[in-house]
């Protein structure tokens, strides 16, 4: 017999939620989780003696009907008799033993509780199964049941009691649990069929040099639950080689699911186009890649509530009815089939494609569904669950600068300000309490001025934080009370921003630093995730193993560092498999970036060497530069010099529209025919949307041409990734600048040999590549580097182009 768990409160919100989405009382949401525990303690010590608290409660349903069926069936023709189970458990806030048993079910809210005339019915539906199991296991014949309401604002309470037959309870649960198993049987079906055909499931390919390997390494990683650390160059197949050895752990039992996280759009489109293949060769698995809120919503602007959205009003009422149609038609869920499925049972396409992954094999999505604190998908990852998912962690080098965003939060003077004027006249105990947090914030600023310095670090805010949460339940109070309104809308965008501030406060540990600086004139103070390794590391332990891996997670141990690894985990640097004879890789001598030694002069020099290195060979060629600034002055240097060359320019902006990006890499991407001129030069810049995540295959691009070692700016935050990781070993300036700075420059010339087919070169322009602290964080597969000069450059790209 199988069996399937499910929580109480997952199936009573499942099954009996209705009505509409509604953004606008969001914040009760959030709040209750992070106020309502220590409300919920409060209330139960103040119980008395014979009020149990947090009561564990336990119960498998059989559905006996189908047993009498299935013996029936198998006296004439004997069979295995194959059943399911479900244990539905959770926990009772409390059980009160008097003349008739109570069950006591506590909910906080930010309502008025005057304005309640009844309970919530999925609150009462989760008290009516405690209550249903308790009798059920007491042999109690009525037991009563306790609706514990308590505003969180001001702690006031209001309850609702009702007594019930336990015969009523009982029909009534089997009604539910009757209702539930069409979505079990569902779903036991599928893992069926999914099961027996990932047994019969082959590597799609014939495996390249090292392949197997590699897909050795991450099925073992996922068997003993670690951590694996990838550094995989372009061209050995890493999409494959890591979705197969997961798809095959699923089938073992050994995961439920796989989430392929990224960052890049194209990324997921190649995770989807890789399963799909597998489909093809006869796999059944359900996929679904999930689209940002802002992209897939119908309408033309996004506002969550009945009112203003047809698909908000009543999605909760068709919702189940379009997820079974769903589910039973078909198996690949993009972009596309949600919106097709959304529009026919007119429901939200952004929550609807949240629920279809509740059912999904593999969940191909941002890393903020798991990473992000506010986002993160608790349906998966809620406190208390066991891991079931394998983590995919594609482009993991992105990860370092996205865990610090999400993990660092802002408190910004204009906008206590701004939010202080938008309520004048409307709330005067409001108004107090953001001026209140207005002098926390003047005194910071004025001790920041004092200083003289770009920024202040500061140890202790603990007078502001107290200001802080006095306005945060003032926020929610104001929110609860006043109806849809511009004013409303722009409060509860601030409260979001306070929200975040007090969550990440929490989070703080030796691994943050606080400190305000200036931004436009706006007085800013930040708590900055210096070293994001904790967070993230706590955020994998929600799955059964993490694979992270990129082309450029070089050098491996920082980014194990700052990624969560432990000493436990493994690392592996999978050898290419491009022929090096079709890559030149040439450093150029006597040219370099440094700010010192800018000029006219050193424009002109990096201009020569472009020249010789595009006329060298007809043909699409990019170059990337460290700034906007530096990119202007080259091209107009390259513009004097050589302007009349028959080659045409193409330059990067930092205004370019999504239409705009879309017709530069047309260009690269089109066929000779339609270009007057055959060659044809890109002035871009590193660390920008056209060094990394595109994909020019053959004659689209034979030249990356790197100006400059990647540096990034000196700014305040820099210095104090610096500072942090100089006090721990030293080694601030690697942390800060170097690596940052050299995984860019190994981004850009990833750009050149995208398959085994191609054949291009990579020009490093900076003499400072030849030094041994850069030329050590090189790949393995960058061999036979060629030192050039402006008078030599041209011979030896001859020498490699005609070989």
């Amino acid at each position: 017999m199988r069996n399937v768990q499910i929580s109480v409160r997952a199936l009573v919100e499942f099954l009996l939620r209705e009505g509409d989405i509604d953004n606008r009382m969001a914040h009760d949401a959030v709040s209750a989780m992070q106020e309502g525990g220590r409300l919920h303690r409060k209330i139960q010590r103040s119980m008395g003696g014979n009020y149990r608290s947090e009561v564990p409660l336990s119960y498998t349903y059989i559905d006996m009907s189908r047993i009498s069926d299935m013996i029936e069936d198998s006296v004439d023709n004997p069979i295995n008799i194959d059943m399911t189970s479900v244990t539905v458990d959770g926990r009772a806030d409390g059980i009160i033993d008097d003349e008739i048993t109570v069950i006591d079910e506590i909910k906080g809210t930010y309502r008025h509780l005057d304005k309640m005339e009844y309970p919530d019915p999925v609150h009462l539906a989760q008290a009516k199964c405690y209550a249903f199991i308790y009798a059920k296991q007491n042999g109690l014949l009525n037991i009563e049941v306790q609706m514990t309401y308590v505003n969180m604002d001001t702690e006031e309470i209001k309850r609702f009691n009702h007594t019930y037959f336990f015969a009523e309870l009982e029909q009534w649960f089997e009604a539910l649990m009757k209702e539930y198993m069409k979505w079990v049987d569902m779903e036991q079906d599928w893992k069926i069929k999914r099961d027996g055909s990932i047994k019969l499931a082959s590597f799609p390919y014939d495996y390249r040099e090292g392949q197997k390997e590699l897909v050795t390494h991450v099925y073992h990683t996922i068997v003993h639950s670690k951590k694996l650390f990838l550094e995989a160059p372009t061209g050995v197949g890493k999409t494959i080689a890591t979705v197969f050895p997961s798809i095959k752990a699923i089938g073992e039992g050994k995961a439920q699911r796989m989430f392929y996280l990224t960052a890049k759009t194209i990324t997921r489109t190649v995770a989807s186009d890789t399963i799909e293949l597998m489909r093809k060769n006869g796999l059944r698995f359900k996929s679904i890649i999930l689209t940002a809120k802002d992209k897939i919503c119908f309408m033309e602007e996004r506002i969550c509530n009945p009112d203003a959205c047809p698909y908000a009003k009543g999605h909760f009422d068709r919702v189940n009815d379009a997820m079974f149609d769903l589910l039973t038609h078909k198996e690949d869920y993009d972009r596309e089939t949600i919106e097709e499925y959304a529009h026919k049972y007119n429901v939200c396409p952004f929550e609807f494609a949240l629920d279809i992954s509740l059912f999904c094999d593999a969940i191909i999505c941002d890393y903020n569904y798991l990473f992000d604190p506010h986002v993160s998908l608790k349906r998966f990852f809620a406190e208390g669950r066991q891991p079931e998912s394998i983590f995919l962690i594609d482009e993991a080098h992105n990860l370092v600068d996205r865990g610090r965003n999400m993990y660092s939060a802002d408190l910004n003077k204009e906008h206590v300000l701004k939010n202080k004027r938008a309520v004048k006249g409307m709330d005067a105990t409001l108004s107090r309490r953001l001026e209140s947090c207005n002098k926390e914030m003047l005194k910071l600023r004025k001790e920041l001025d004092e200083s003289h310095n770009s920024y202040k670090i500061f140890e202790d805010i603990s007078a502001l934080l107290r200001s802080v949460e006095r306005l945060y339940d003032r926020l929610m109070h104001f929110l609860e009370n006043e109806g849809p309104s511009s004013v409303r809308e722009e409060v509860l965008e601030f409260y979001f921003e306070i929200s975040h501030f007090l969550y990440i406060y929490e989070l703080m540990d030796d691994k943050y630093i606080i400190y305000a600086f200036k931004n436009r004139d706006e007085f800013v103070l930040r708590l900055f995730c210096v070293d994001p390794s904790g967070n993230l590391s706590e955020c994998m332990r929600k799955g059964v193993s993490s694979i992270l891996f990129s082309a450029t997670l070089l050098p491996i141990q920082y980014y194990k560092s700052l990624l969560g690894g432990e000493d436990s985990d493994y690392e592996v640097y999978a050898n290419s498999t491009f022929d090096p004879n079709k890559r030149g890789l040439y450093l150029a001598e006597g040219v370099t970036t440094r700010y010192t030694e800018r000029g006219k002069a050193q424009y002109e020099k990096i201009a020569g060497y472009i020249h010789e290195i595009v006329s060298a060979r007809e043909g699409r060629y990019m170059v990337f530069f460290p700034s906007y600034s530096f990119l202007d002055n080259v091209f107009d240097s390259y513009n004097e010099c050589y302007g009349d060359d028959d080659i045409r320019l193409l330059i990067q902006n930092d205004r370019m529209s999504e239409k705009e990006r879309e017709d530069f890499l047309a260009e690269f991407s089109a066929s000779d025919e339609m270009n007057a001129k055959s060659s044809l030069l890109g002035f871009c810049v590193l660390g920008g949307i056209f060094s990394e995540g595109i994909d020019l295959q053959g004659e689209s691009l034979i030249g990356s041409i790197i100006v400059g070692t990647g540096i990034p700016m000196v700014c305040e935050e820099n210095e104090l990734i610096k500072k942090y990781f100089d006090d721990i070993d030293g080694e601030g300036m690697k942390y800060a600048y170097i690596y940052p700075g050299f995984n860019k420059v190994l981004q850009a010339a990833g750009r050149v040999i995208r398959t085994h087919e191609d054949t291009g070169i990579v020009a490093l322009l900076d003499y400072r590549f030849g030094y041994s602290s850069y030329r050590q964080l090189f790949p393995r597969e960058w061999k036979n580097i060629k030192r050039v000069s402006i008078d030599t450059v041209s011979r030896e790209l001859d020498l490699f182009w005609n070989a």
